[in-house]
């Protein structure tokens, strides 16, 4: 097995040294949702929840939790984005699912791809902060990485 990046010799955790690192521009995408009930479908999509407007609120927690990702994760490089999209579609088939992605933007030494996660978690997770008085079990879909672009180890796409 090969070095781990993330421990110096001595087998302490640190932070790894991007310096050497050519700046290149790299994209993430991630991606999350959240099955709701029918009347919280209907409550967001109106505009009558008490509590305001849910996918807006939302959307401005994912784009401060990219932003903020390296207070949250231990490891990760404090990154200065260039660019944060957070969008949302509803699927009402079977089910009231609010699917999100979220894409993340920087030109730097490392990838984007926490932020774009750290995001999509924070704004399902505000989707649910915000409905949780109608609905205690409503459900976090998966949360993943769908495709990145850029670095050394080049361009990633996930077969849905």
């Amino acid at each position: 097995m090969g070095s781990f990046t993330h421990f110096n010799e001595q087998g302490r955790a640190r932070m790894v040294d991007i310096s050497d690192k050519d700046a290149t521009v790299r994209t993430a995408v991630a991606r999350s949702g959240v099955i709701v009930t029918k009347e919280i479908h209907e409550g967001i999509t109106a505009g009558t929840m008490k509590k305001g407007d849910v996918l807006a609120v939302a959307q401005v927690a994912g784009v401060m939790a990219a932003k903020n990702t390296s207070q949250w994760i231990p490891m990760c490089h404090p990154l200065s984005l260039s660019g944060v999209d957070i969008r949302f579609d509803w699927e009402t088939d079977k089910e009231y699912k609010l699917h999100i992605e979220v894409r993340v933007k920087t030109k730097g030494s490392t990838g984007v791809e926490m932020e774009a996660l750290t995001a999509a978690s924070a704004t399902a997770l505000t989707v649910y902060d915000m409905c949780k008085a109608l609905d205690k079990g409503l459900v976090i879909m998966p949360t993943f990485l769908a495709e990145k672009t850029g670095g050394k180890n080049g361009d990633y796409r996930r077969d849905e």
